[in-house]
């Protein structure tokens, strides 16, 4: 994939995305292309998660990131979607218990992206920020938990009770969290699987984090309350050259269940994954041939054509889902475009969730 970004202020060259000057078109699924991963761990089978080790950071490994998703409702009761991610990009590897590199050297052995989105009636603010790694500007700690870049941060401020803040141009979001006690560990205890190949990535979410706060949009504050999940993942190299990206979908359903499915690549040759979680908090792997996802809907924005409305059957849990995202454009428009948008679910249980479609960046026909 593609070499070495120049980000003006940076001072460094900050190599997150390969060797063009272009966006990539498979989204920030791109970090995750083959052909860079050379010297950094890969997961596999077998491997474990551990908490709260592993909300840190994971030199070995070449890309990992940190993700919410939430919906929330403002005090007169409409809905308001919410995003923010941070992502570890790995230039060198740095081998399991090594010290870290003396800041005063400026050492450049990885690079830090954040994303931060809100997405309010009908309308979609997005913003990015860059940081080179290492010298404090970004990164990820635990005990206590943290997580920044700059200002925008995740920050623990006590026991069950987390903070996160981050603004950008006419939007701010102030809340805190209650990230309960559930973790869903995907795949194979933790393994989630994204080819047939066994590539694949570590993988967790807590997926019923309580949030209240403030947003702030155009010089309007909401107050909001609602519900967010919280993935975390981290790999070296998960997608071969042939897959453009993936489409990802996190949903809390009625009845009390929680189902994430994500399929890479598309038609006959789409690689499925999902987990659905019951209503009494069992986690239920999913594979291939028991995930059905077809587009319904697409709609063409001026980055060119995605898919909107979504039919995911779950046969043997008895789930027949139509997800669709409201009215607008949810692009995030940054360095690695992609789709992101809180979605409504139908059908055999409604619910609410997320979606998000990387790999849609050709012209409309």
């Amino acid at each position: 994939m593609k070499a070495v970004h120049l980000f003006i202020g940076l001072l460094a060259l900050l190599a997150i995305a390969g060797c063009s000057d272009e966006p990539s078109d498979a989204g920030f699924a791109g970090l995750a292309d083959e052909g860079q991963e050379h010297g950094f761990r890969q997961p596999g089978p077998g491997d474990h998660i551990s908490l709260p080790e592993d909300w840190g950071a994971h030199p070995d490994y070449r890309i990992e990131w940190w993700y919410l998703t939430a919906n929330l409702e403002t005090a007169e009761g409409l809905p308001l979607g919410l995003q923010w991610t941070q992502f570890r990009q790995g230039l060198e590897p740095r081998p399991p218990g090594a010290p870290a590199p003396d800041a005063t050297l400026w050492p450049l052995q990885s690079a830090w992206m954040a994303h931060g989105a809100v997405s309010f009636d009908g309308q979609h603010w997005f913003d990015e920020r860059f940081a080179r790694g290492d010298i404090g500007q970004a990164g990820a700690t635990t005990a206590p938990l943290q997580v920044w870049l700059d200002h925008w941060q995740l920050s623990e401020m006590a026991a069950g009770r987390w903070q996160l803040s981050a603004s950008g141009d006419g939007w701010s979001y102030d809340l805190v969290l209650i990230p309960g006690q559930q973790v869903v560990r995907h795949g194979e205890q933790g393994f989630s699987a994204k080819t047939p190949d066994g590539q694949g990535s570590m993988y967790f979410s807590l997926t019923d984090i309580a949030i209240q706060g403030e947003v702030v949009l155009d010089g309007r504050s909401y107050k909001v309350a609602g519900l967010g999940w919280l993935d975390r993942e981290w790999s070296s190299q998960f997608l071969r050259s042939d897959q453009r990206g993936w489409d990802w979908f996190a949903l809390r359903l009625d009845d009390g269940s929680r189902l994430m499915v994500f399929q890479v690549g598309d038609g006959d040759g789409a690689f499925r994954s999902g987990t659905w979680v019951d209503p009494q908090g069992e986690a239920h792997s999913l594979g291939t041939d028991e995930i059905e996802l077809a587009a319904l809907d697409y709609r063409d924005i001026k980055p060119g054509r995605v898919p909107v409305a979504w039919q995911l059957d779950i046969p043997a849990m008895g789930l027949s889902l139509r997800v669709s995202a409201p009215p607008g454009t949810y692009w995030n428009d940054g360095l690695y475009p992609y789709w992101e948008s809180p979605v409504s679910v139908s059908g055999s249980v409604d619910g609410s969730g997320y979606m998000e479609l990387t790999g849609y960046g050709e012209s409309a026909e």
